[in-house]
């Protein structure tokens, strides 16, 4: 199956598969229970300066998605720990709390999973 991407304040459902938040910040009236998360993997969100500086100016997403790939590039712990995720589970739902579900950092990862191998559905 592989992965997929969901907005964390969507309801759960089985066929999520291993649930993973992928943003570096606990998503805004979201308790643990309700978010259902098998893991928090925040080490694979944008670093802090450039989440700031993306969310201050959102029409330069072009420029946002290359400095972020090479952050995914340059972060093999992080790439590699979620790679490693979906070769140990069917299916892997990664969420995150973005409104937009195309201009955000997980359609970013998506795209650079699907280049390193991955199986990705959008």
């Amino acid at each position: 199956m592989g992965f997929t991407m969901k907005r964390v304040y969507d309801e759960p459902a089985a066929s999520d598969g291993y649930r993973v938040l992928v943003d570096r910040l606990w998503p805004r009236g979201v308790s643990k229970d309700r978010a259902a998360l098998d893991q928090w993997l925040k080490e694979v969100s944008p670093s802090a300066d450039l989440r700031k500086e993306w969310h201050g100016s959102p029409d330069r997403h072009d420029e946002f998605v290359g400095r972020y790939v090479a952050e995914l590039d340059a972060n093999s712990d992080a790439t590699d720990a979620l790679l490693e995720l979906g070769r140990e589970h069917d299916r892997v739902t990664l969420l995150y709390s973005s409104h937009d579900p195309t201009v955000n950092h997980v359609a970013v990862i998506l795209e650079w999973l699907g280049r390193h191998g991955a199986s990705v559905e959008k």
